[in-house]
């Protein structure tokens, strides 16, 4: 193990024989570091956080730390980072509140300066999070996701996967799976055309979530009877979109034109 003479390295901490840890870097007691793992200068993996294998953590970030939540008790609680993801400087990450609960990240994230993800979230993998990004507690991010600069997420909303949501937006509803969503109230603004094929959605794949965005939010109809009629669509990521809208608690967010149009309700991020 490569270790810098000034870090710190609980003895009750277990690192790979090949994991790279550098300056003034802190690793607490019940801190689990896969192979390949890198620790920048200056940062602090604190208890009950595990990390999978190559993830590269830069400078001054802080893992694990206790949650901002006032029920939370001092409980035992975890931190679980998957692989390959990469942290960039002053990201936090907190562990859960809740006996036995854990935050979890996927793999192969690529997490941007000042991103915060709060206790009890559930990230998935391949996300990109600009610099600032903000997620509050037990919010949900499927796979593939693009969150811009300074996002502000509402605690408990979920994100669809291939989402991509512009700089600054507040979200306090749920955010569509393969649609761009911006502004202030935020609103669905169209497909991810470029995101979708980067990810070589195919152009017959496109044109189906294309057709389900026209009749979800210009068709004139209802909501729940738009909902209906794209549920005939007969395409797997249609379905997907189908899914994600029936399993909202909080609502989701829409287009701001149209008859079937509703704004994001007002509230705090926290």
């Amino acid at each position: 193990m490569d270790v810098h003479p000034t870090a710190v390295i609980s003895p009750g901490a277990s690192c790979a024989a090949d994991a790279r840890v550098g300056p003034y870097a802190v690793i607490e007691n019940d801190v689990a570091i896969g192979l390949g793992c890198e620790i920048g200068a200056h940062a602090v993996i604190k208890r009950f956080t595990t990390l999978g294998r190559r993830n590269r953590v830069h400078e001054h970030v802080v893992l694990g730390g206790e949650p901002q939540d006032l029920k939370f008790k001092g409980e035992a609680s975890r931190l679980v980072i998957g692989d390959d993801n990469t942290i960039r400087e002053h990201v936090t990450i907190h562990r859960a509140s809740g006996e036995g609960e854990t935050t979890r990240v996927g793999d192969r994230n690529f997490i941007m300066i000042g991103t915060h993800i709060a206790h009890n979230c559930e990230v998935g993998d391949d996300n990109i999070f600009a610099n600032g990004a903000a997620l509050a507690g037990h919010i949900t991010v499927e796979d593939h996701v693009f969150l811009s600069s300074n996002v502000g997420c509402h605690q408990f909303v979920r994100i669809g996967r291939f989402a991509m949501v512009g700089g600054k937006s507040k979200i306090v509803q749920d955010v569509l799976p393969f649609f761009t969503t911006d502004g202030n109230p935020p609103s669905v603004r169209g497909l991810n055309s470029v995101g979708l094929r980067r990810a070589g959605f195919s152009s017959e794949q496109r044109r189906l979530l294309r057709a389900a965005y026209q009749t979800l939010f210009f068709a004139g109809l209802p909501f729940e009877d738009a909902l209906r009629e794209v549920e005939q669509i007969k395409d797997e990521h249609v379905q997907h979109l189908v899914s994600f809208i029936r399993a909202s608690h909080r609502g989701v967010t829409r287009t701001r034109s149209g008859r079937n149009d509703e704004l994001a309700e007002e509230s705090v991020v926290l």
